[in-house]
């Protein structure tokens, strides 16, 4: 990124904060993209970034990613993005977050954040004494609790759909899935393709993790640089972004991409790449949008209400089969379909607040 203005002139974003406070050693960054359908909304992320930049083109291309994320699966929320720059293992404090919380109170509800990356619901109730702008809470703070089985469990209706468009049938049984990553979403997902009976190959840094989990659920280890390579049926990276790119794409032997990584395509053209090879995409952002979609149902009126929630979960299936046929129809990658069905959604809400602008205007 040469230029962080050009950039964010370039995917209209609308704002990009630095906050900092000495005494608590708080960095972060917070990036608000669009808000047309509602205030920027997205979690607070805790990484030990290797310098600055690489912190805020993090912060902006989550943000968009939530933009598009609440687009497509029709909530009312715009996207946004806190990345705190620290080790999550080391770094954190009480006082570092309610530091945090005070920044965020300060944009008067412009941005609402959440549970993310290196982030816990402790931390969320750190932010929560200093500012009401705070999704994910726990259930006694009239929040959805742990989100991490509602992600699990979208990514699973995407796989489907994506298994009935390339394999005829919506069974995830005896499928083969190469798994990248078991942390908090990606453990879960591979509880519930074991339980489908699936063949899962899984990888993961940590070694004594993986192994743990192999044990318990019946899955093989493979090496982490060499699982995106093997003969499977779902490619499904469960980790960081940017693992579909030139170098691992023509090393793929899938016939899905299915995961709840954020950002797993390295650019837009990657999905046109993957199209051209006939590997089914099923964009991150559809198919990992179960956590927010249950986290933010508390948004709604009347607050919580868990039936509904899971109800809003499970129609990920019918957005990812509503793309794949706008993909087969326009001849378009489905990286690119999901991007059209976010921006019609995105368009809709500018032209009823551009009326309801001009009939104010003429009263």
């Amino acid at each position: 990124m040469d230029s962080i203005l050009s950039y964010m002139v370039q995917f209209d974003y609308e704002s990009l904060y630095f906050c900092q406070e000495a005494e608590t050693g708080l960095q972060a960054i917070i990036a608000l993209h669009d808000t047309t359908l509602g205030p920027a909304t997205g979690g607070c992320r805790m990484w030990t970034y290797p310098n600055e930049m690489a912190a805020i083109e993090d912060a902006l291309r989550l943000a968009r990613g939530m933009t598009y994320k609440y687009a497509a699966a029709g909530v009312n929320l715009g996207g946004g993005k806190c990345v705190v720059i620290g080790n999550p293992a080391t770094d954190k404090s009480e006082a570092l977050f309610r530091a945090l919380g005070r920044f965020i109170d300060r944009l008067g509800g412009a941005y609402i954040t959440g549970e993310d990356v290196g982030t816990t619901l402790r931390d969320m109730e750190y932010i929560r004494m200093e500012t009401p702008y705070v999704v994910t809470l726990p259930r006694e703070l009239g929040g959805a609790g742990p989100i991490s089985p509602a992600t699990a469990h979208g990514t699973l209706q995407g796989m489907r759909a994506a298994c009935v468009a390339t394999f005829g049938s919506s069974e995830l049984r005896d499928r083969s899935v190469a798994l990248q990553g078991t942390g908090s979403v990606g453990s879960i997902v591979l509880e519930l393709l074991r339980a489908e009976k699936a063949t899962v190959y899984v990888a993961d840094i940590d070694e004594r993790r993986v192994q743990e989990l192999a044990t318990r659920h019946g899955a093989a280890i493979v090496p982490p640089d060499a699982i995106h390579a093997l003969e499977v049926d779902i490619y499904s990276p469960c980790a960081l972004g940017a693992v579909i790119n030139d170098q691992t794409i023509p090393q793929l032997k899938c016939k899905v991409v299915a995961g709840c990584a954020n950002n797993q395509l390295a650019t837009l053209e990657h999905g046109d790449a993957l199209q051209e090879r006939g590997i089914l995409y099923a964009p991150d952002y559809i198919i990992n949008a179960g956590g927010t979609i249950f986290d933010t149902d508390r948004l709604q009126p009347g607050g919580f209400d868990e039936e509904r929630a899971w109800q809003h979960v499970d129609r990920i299936f019918e957005t990812m089969t509503q793309l794949i046929q706008i993909s087969r129809d326009e001849g378009i990658s489905t990286a690119r379909a999901a991007d059209r069905l976010a921006e019609l959604r995105i368009a809709g809400a500018r032209k009823v607040q551009n009326i309801r602008r001009d009939v104010r205007l003429a009263m």
